[in-house]
């Protein structure tokens, strides 16, 4: 039994360390909006990973922040819950925002853990000690610039190497890529931004011995998606169009691809993503972590999922120092040979760099019950 007595809310904006360029755009920060919720002289944090803008899928900052405050805590603080799932059931009656719920269901995984002094991994049934990770490349200006990146990122150890394309720069990275690395694990992320019609386009990366790739048809598709994976040789990865454990069990019996990338914030929390792993694990498919340019405490819960035993493809939580000049935790990320370390410690093992938050905070306020 854990309660939860209080709530703390932080928005920080942090500056990215260099321009990162996908089918949607190009970003040069990133908008971090935290929950903590304490009890009992403990805290569990937790970090939305939806946009400013509905870019990637529908929720937003500003319409996270409104639940939050509005529907979603006054129904969990001042009670006490037998568990995480707890939790969820208080909030399962209202329907889609699963990146909102979910920072509420992962911050109640996090103090729950603490309470139970136990780690996060661990709880969720994780073994690992430390996970693959590789590392999400955006778009460069040429095919030597991005030959170069790769260069760079083979060179610190990381296991796998991920192209963000887009129609019209897919073929001339991919294949520049693959020449200079011929043996590197390598795939590519198009983000949603091709149709049925670029089939074409899409089979030729046939030609490059890619893992996977990730999502190139729209956001909310499984259909075409299953039609796709049948005129192409390389497995298809499923990314946003993947919300739930029903959705994973749907695609992969369509064949809509043979690779789920799991994001934790996407399916609604820890508890959703677990059950999209065994879902996947049943069909003989492997998973993955995406990212989504997480601050330490999003960084944390991913690496900690990690450890399920289906995690058999590098995820992307590479190293946090690629990120950011300053982390909003103090706990160190920081991969060596392409293998990052679990967090020590109960709960996601990261503790809130309150200092720094004090300084560059644009929103913080305090709940009670």
């Amino acid at each position: 039994m854990f309660r939860i007595e209080a709530a703390e809310l932080w928005v920080v904006r942090l500056p990215l360390k260099f321009r990162f360029e996908t089918s949607f755009g190009v970003q040069t920060e990133k908008l971090v909006p935290l929950l903590a919720l304490r009890g009992e002289g403990l805290e569990g944090v937790a970090e939305g990973t939806m946009e400013f803008a509905p870019m990637y899928r529908e929720e937003t900052v500003a319409g996270a922040l409104h639940l939050l405050r509005e529907v979603f805590l006054p129904r969990v603080l001042g009670r006490t819950f037998a568990n995480p799932e707890a939790v969820n059931d208080a909030l399962g009656s209202f329907r889609g925002n699963r990146m909102a719920r979910a920072m509420v269901e992962m911050a109640a995984w996090d103090l729950w853990a603490r309470t139970l002094n136990v780690p996060l991994g661990t709880l969720l049934g994780g073994r690992k000690t430390q996970v693959e990770v590789g590392v999400s490349l955006g778009i460069q200006p040429d095919e030597a610039a991005t030959v170069e990146m790769v260069r760079r990122h083979v060179d610190q150890g990381y296991r796998r190497i991920k192209l963000k394309i887009k129609p019209g720069w897919d073929v001339q990275p991919v294949k520049a890529t693959r020449e200079a690395f011929p043996h590197i694990r390598l795939t590519v992320d198009a983000n949603s931004a091709y149709t049925l019609a670029d089939t074409a386009r899409l089979r030729a990366l046939d030609d490059f011995a890619l893992t996977y790739i990730e999502q190139p048809l729209a956001w909310d598709d499984l259909v075409d998606h299953a039609e796709l994976q049948r005129r192409l040789a390389t497995p298809l990865c499923l990314d946003e169009s993947v919300t739930s454990a029903q959705d994973a069990r749907k695609g992969l019996a369509l064949g809509a691809g043979g690779v789920i990338n799991i994001k934790v914030a996407r399916v609604g929390g820890h508890a959703e993503a677990r059950r999209v792993h065994d879902v996947a694990q049943a069909f003989g498919a492997p998973v993955w972590c995406g990212g989504m340019l997480e601050s330490g405490v999003g960084r944390a819960h991913n690496i900690h999922l990690s450890t399920l035993p289906n995690f058999t493809l590098p995820g992307d939580t590479s190293s946090a120092s690629r990120y950011w000049a300053t982390d909003v935790i103090h706990e160190p990320l920081e991969a060596e040979d392409g293998l990052m370390p679990v967090p020590a410690g109960p709960g996601t093992g990261v503790t809130l760099n309150r200092e720094f938050l004090a300084r560059v905070a644009e929103l913080h306020e305090e709940r009670r019950a």
